[in-house]
């Protein structure tokens, strides 16, 4: 194999880690999946189909796992509404933003940031305690 150059299967991987990195810098943006498809240069079908079979998981659960991941560290600040802790993270709705958590955390935002106190610890330490899971 020639210096450089990539089998088809390390491009399509690169493509859609390409992919994936868009949606954890600009996770708060409005994505969706033909647009996250033309950032790896693939159809949305193949993208979707790929991107799960590659990180098990839809492009769509990534992203929301993702924007809850980012909401859990916004939740512990006091200051900040739940409101706008949905808003900043990418949700356009509250109702949408309750249920995504629920679903993925298994408490509402409310109950999460009633149980959940401000820890001193380093913040990494606090996104790998309480990354959410896959299942």
């Amino acid at each position: 194999m020639a210096p450089g150059y990539l089998s088809p299967g390390e491009e399509q991987n690169r493509r859609l880690l390409r992919a994936r990195d868009a949606m954890d810098r600009d996770f708060a943006a409005p994505l969706d999946v033909p647009a996250l498809a033309r950032i790896a240069l693939m159809s949305p079908t193949h993208f979707t189909r790929s991107f799960r079979a590659a990180f098990g998981e839809t492009p769509h659960r990534y992203l929301q796992r993702r924007r809850i991941e980012r909401a859990m560290a916004l939740l512990r600040s006091p200051a900040v509404t739940v409101t706008e802790v949905a808003e900043q993270v990418g949700f356009e709705s509250l109702g949408t933003f309750s249920r995504t958590f629920r679903t993925i955390v298994g408490l509402s935002p409310t109950e999460y940031r009633a149980k959940t106190p401000p820890l001193e610890v380093p913040v990494c330490f606090v996104k790998a305690w309480t990354r959410p899971s896959r299942s």
